[in-house]
């Protein structure tokens, strides 16, 4: 069983997890990337592509703002590990500190105090629930991981099993460790990891992963100081 951020992840539990009616499950009417596109910009003015997934609107890529959506708070970018893992304030950084490389490819990597300030996307957009997640694990089936994950090798180790028939391009940027792991940056190019807003109890949030082998997403709870992507949703 493998573990991330110091917690056990739950094998090929797919988001569905409420809804284990997975392969089962019609198809809504509404198919993928058949409606009109929508591009929007984040309060720093970087500028997202969009895709549909049945009757919900997400970014096509990882969210990479540095302030939250009233365009004039910004989010403490922590470069030092010692001080990450220590943090309970809202928190970004580009994995190994490396923006040149890693920001305009892979996004940012937020802390859940910055998901849970409710501002972190831009107006008119949020971080997904669970249920949300749940729902695009729900209508894409068992196969989801496959479907959301960018094809190739350019990004993801080989073997990805990834076709990105969804144009959700799910890219692996890793994640940054909680105290568990000394604010170490691990797992680029293997694994994605996003937040849900969604808190599991009181001191852990749930994460979304998708791994560069398997065509399955799965769910586990993360320590609140960990860094992974964001992807927001249209209200």
């Amino acid at each position: 069983m493998k573990t991330k951020n110091g917690l056990l992840i739950y094998p090929i539990l797919l988001l569905g997890l409420v809804l284990i009616l997975s392969n089962s499950c019609k198809k809504d009417s509404t198919t993928t990337n058949n409606a009109p596109a929508i591009t929007f910009k984040d309060a720093d003015g970087n500028v997202y592509d969009t895709v549909h997934i049945g009757t919900q609107v997400w970014m096509a890529e990882n969210l990479k703002t540095t302030r939250l959506n009233d365009g004039a708070t910004p989010i403490q970018n922590i470069t030092d590990a010692t001080q990450w893992t220590g943090t309970t304030g809202a928190a970004y950084c580009w994995y190994n500190n490396d923006a040149a490389t890693n920001k305009n490819t892979y996004g940012a990597l937020y802390n859940y105090y910055a998901v849970n300030t409710g501002k972190l996307c831009p107006s008119g957009w949020h971080v997904p629930t669970n249920d949300e997640w749940s729902y695009v694990s729900s209508h894409l089936g068992s196969s989801a991981g496959k479907m959301l994950k960018e094809s190739g090798t350019t990004h993801w180790t080989t073997p990805n099993t990834g076709t990105n028939s969804t144009g959700f391009t799910a890219l692996p940027g890793g994640v940054r460790r909680s105290a568990a792991g000394a604010g170490a940056f691990q797992y680029i190019n293997t694994d994605g990891m996003w937040w849900s807003s969604t808190m599991d109890g009181t001191s852990l949030g749930w994460s979304i992963y998708i791994y560069y082998n398997y065509d399955y997403v799965s769910i586990s709870g993360s320590y609140l100081a960990a860094g992974q992507s964001v992807r927001c949703i249209m209200n």
